[in-house]
């Protein structure tokens, strides 16, 4: 009995301490997030319309532009180097890559933390900041206004979704295994095509979410490739050296280039006035985050972005 009661009370301090780490771990992260930022990042991009500056890491290809470019979201552990790396990445397929900090300021490598960023983050403060971002694209000598596309992995490939109903100016949109709206009355508003690439081991976005994706964008009439990696975990695209060194990773990151050559880098800049699009905020998705933390902490879900 008295060993029973020493494991029991053993076990309640270990929760105890678990219980009290996780806020001082939020905590103590949130006094570095922003130097964090400060060193990945290379541009101030003026805010709009009462928004405030956006901190973002700006890759530019060799050559004259003006270029077609890339707006570039990162996952919900915030920017990092896993990004800018892929932004660089990028660019030298001739793209001018811009990977903004949607966090505004915060970025970190703790699960606990990254939900917090996520779930506090005003998604009408997401939308403004990226706002900021395409109006200063369009003033840059180097950039083709007309050739401007959004990709994002994770909470970006959400988020880039979602953005590109607001903004009708964009020309395609790329999703890496992010959780997406599925209704073809909300779909029918995208502005272009859609590339949407998933893990078929992905805990946290089953098959039959990706194929309600597919559906949705086949009844609203919007162009879409939808592709499936076998076995794949959440999160399996990590940073350039993964990109260029692993088969499976090397091949998702080829289709997107693929997509983009297609619809973005071949595409005739148009002059034709732009469609207003609709700023739909949804519901917070609390079961994919929950999920998705499952999947970071004891699922098959890569660590390390």
């Amino acid at each position: 009995m008295k060993t029973f009661k020493r494991i029991l009370l053993g076990l309640l301090a270990v929760l105890a301490i678990l219980i009290l780490l996780i806020p001082l771990s939020i905590f103590g992260d949130a006094l570095v997030g922003g130097s964090r930022i400060e060193k990945l990042t290379n541009t101030t991009i003026p805010g709009v319309n009462g928004a405030p500056d956006v901190r973002a890491y700006v890759a530019v290809p060799e050559g004259e532009g003006p270029f077609p470019t890339v707006i570039m979201i990162h996952e919900f552990f915030g920017l990092n180097e896993s990004v800018t790396s892929k932004a660089d990445l990028l660019a030298k397929e001739g793209y001018v890559v811009i990977a903004p900090d949607t966090f505004r300021g915060q970025t970190t490598p703790l699960i606990p933390r990254a939900i917090y960023l996520v779930s506090t983050t005003d998604q009408e403060e997401v939308y403004a900041d990226l706002d900021s971002v395409y109006a200063w694209l369009e003033t840059q000598s180097n950039v083709d206004a007309g050739r401007i596309a959004i990709a994002g992995f994770c909470y970006g490939g959400r988020v880039s979704l979602l953005y590109s109903l607001r903004n009708t100016g964009l020309a395609a949109t790329v999703v890496f295994y992010g959780s997406s709206e599925t209704d073809p009355e909300i779909l029918k508003n995208l502005p272009g095509p859609v590339l949407g690439i998933f893990g078929g081991a992905d805990q946290s976005i089953p098959l039959e979410d990706v194929d309600a994706l597919e559906n949705g964008l086949e009844a609203a009439g919007i162009p879409h490739q939808i592709s499936v990696y076998d076995r794949q975990p959440h999160a399996f695209m990590l940073d350039a050296e993964a990109v260029q060194t692993d088969p499976v990773q090397t091949k998702a990151w080829n289709e997107m280039l693929a997509f983009l050559e297609t619809n973005l880098k071949l595409k005739t800049s148009s002059t034709e006035p732009k469609p207003e699009g609709i700023s739909y905020i949804p519901a917070f998705p609390w079961k994919y985050y929950a999920l998705l933390v499952y999947e970071h902490a004891f699922g098959s879900g890569n660590h390390h972005h």
